[in-house]
Order: C-alpha cells, then structure tokens, then sequence
C-alpha cells in the first residue's frame, strides 16, 4: 500500500475556482481510474492551496492510475474550459510514501 499527497497551489484570484473544479470535476472521475480519495484538506491560512491524499495499492497502480486519469478526453475538455482565461494551478507537489510501520495504521 501506498499513499500519495498532492498539494494545489493556485494561481493569483483563481483558488476559488481550483477548489471548485477540482470537487466538481476530479473528485467524480478519480475512482474510474482506480484513484482511491482518502481526503481532501485546506488550511484557512493558506488560502491559495487544496491539499489532498490518495491511496494506491502499489507504484503500478498509482502510474496506471494517473496515466488513466490525464488521458481522459472529457477532463481534457474540462480542463481546457476552465482554463480559458489562463490555468488555475501555479504549482504542484507530489509526495509518496509507504506506511512506516504498517501496525499504527488507523481504518
């Protein structure tokens, strides 16, 4: 098992609008390419950012799973949409990790 967090950051005026296409848009569509969601986060003092977190069964699934999801012709579309006026992702980190020990696991 593996986990993957992804932070957001957004670009100038638009975090509103990431928020929202992301609840909207990628949430819905992340279980037809095997992305598990196990939650989404913000932090009041980080206005501009949407942390969340995945699970995967291992790295293939994870590469497979992505891989999936950015070929999706209708999150293409999407995107392009929402995009028109400039993207609304200035930045983004990706961290993986595997459970230290696998016993303090909580659910």
């Amino acid at each position: 098992m593996l986990y993957e967090i992804r932070v957001y950051t957004a670009s100038e005026g638009k975090a509103e609008a990431m928020r929202q296409r992301f609840l909207t848009e990628v949430v819905p569509r992340m279980p037809r390419h095997g992305i598990e969601l196990v939650g989404v986060f913000t932090a009041p003092e980080e206005d501009g950012r949407l942390t969340y977190l995945t699970r995967f069964a291992d790295e293939a699934a994870r590469a497979a799973g992505w891989a999936s999801f950015g070929g999706d012709a209708e999150w293409k579309a999407v995107k392009a949409a929402t995009e028109v006026d400039g993207p609304l992702l200035a930045a983004q980190s990706v961290s993986v990790l595997t459970p230290a020990a696998a016993g303090l696991l909580l659910g």
